[in-house]
């Protein structure tokens, strides 16, 4: 289950120094002490009202490191180019969730004891130790149970608006898929293509003669292998022992690809294939491929049922970000929203 807001951010433990300052320091000196009480208040400071409600920085650094969760990799760092746009996303994301959460109070919405103490034991099982847990209480909820009870029931709140006004409005039957997919049939026009497996051999860069030899050799000795395959299976495993290119890991199958995307060596091969074929050697540079063609694919539609699962969940998001994005300009027609 995820909680929409305060569970889901609060839960990175040690995303300010402060946090990590607490847990790692056992006796700080009175500089550090020092250092993070200036952290704490720089923490607080006001990013931005919502009809009256303050968000702070800490609320704001919370939605920008799961917007960006990888800073955590680099001291807690955004990248320069970034964080400008992180910020910013972050910040409307807050007031967003803010506004959501005011609206369900407003409606009266509760939610139950059960669903309450459900997600607190789940919030708590992701410390690894009891201290760990104190720390994160006394760093980020003022040492208060309390605090972050609440909390909690902020983000279930949210969640539970979020279902009701988005998520259970945004559901796209099979019936609205198939008829999307028969008024728009331009959009599942596909191209030729051909569905193949590959071995390849690759020279190194600014290959010497003898190295170049090494790899028509090593070519010439799998192409025996592979034309006394019968399968793709057979060929799969061939590939997967032999093969130099990075279709290897997945048994050198490379789908469907297009005319396009297919050197002009290849496809004058592959049109003179049947399904089931390997090729002989193609040249390719100093490199080499060995093809099998598994089937020839000619324009034409896609089919509904080969992509009805798809298409359903791309018109779903689609009207999930719509339905989002409408409540939100709702919301703040009456809102009054002061950014720091």
């Amino acid at each position: 289950m995820k909680l929409y807001l305060a569970v889901a951010a609060v839960v990175l433990v040690g995303l300010s120094p402060v946090s990590g300052q607490l847990v790692a320091a056992h006796a700080p000196s009175k500089a550090a002490q020092a250092q993070a009480v200036a952290a704490q208040q720089q923490l607080e400071k006001p990013v931005a009202k919502v009809n009256g409600t303050v968000l702070t920085q800490r609320d704001l650094l919370r939605e920008m490191y799961l917007l960006f969760p990888y800073a955590r990799q680099h001291n807690g760092g955004f990248p320069k180019e970034m964080e400008g746009d992180i910020r910013a996303g972050a910040l409307k994301m807050i007031e967003f969730e803010e506004l959501v959460y005011q609206d369900a109070l407003r409606r009266k919405m509760t939610i139950a004891p059960a669903q309450m103490a459900k997600a607190e034991r789940e919030f708590k099982a992701q410390f690894r130790s009891p201290e760990q847990y104190d720390a994160f209480l006394k760093s980020e909820m003022n040492g208060s149970e309390k605090v972050l009870q609440e909390k909690i029931r902020r983000s279930l709140l949210i969640e539970k608006m979020l279902k009701l006004d988005v998520t259970d409005k945004a559901t796209v039957s099979l019936a609205e898929t198939k008829a999307f997919y028969d008024k728009n049939p331009d959009k599942f026009k596909q191209p030729e293509s051909f569905s193949i497996q590959t071995i390849s051999f690759m020279a190194p860069e600014k290959a010497t003669p003898e190295q170049a030899k090494q790899v028509r050799e090593r070519a010439e000795n799998a192409l025996k292998q592979a034309k006394a395959t019968k399968t793709y299976k057979d060929f799969g495993l061939l590939a997967e022992k032999v093969s130099e290119d990075d279709f290897r890991v997945v048994m050198g199958d490379h789908k469907a690809v297009t005319l396009a995307q297919l050197p002009p060596q290849v496809v004058q091969v592959l049109e003179h294939m049947k399904a089931g074929d390997v090729s002989d050697l193609i040249q390719l540079g100093q490199d080499y491929t060995i093809v099998r063609l598994n089937s020839h694919n000619p324009p034409g539609m896609a089919k509904f049922d080969d992509i009805k699962v798809k298409l359903q969940d791309y018109l779903e998001k689609q009207k999930t970000e719509q339905l989002r994005s409408n409540l939100n300009k709702r919301l703040r027609q009456t809102a009054k929203i002061q950014e720091m």
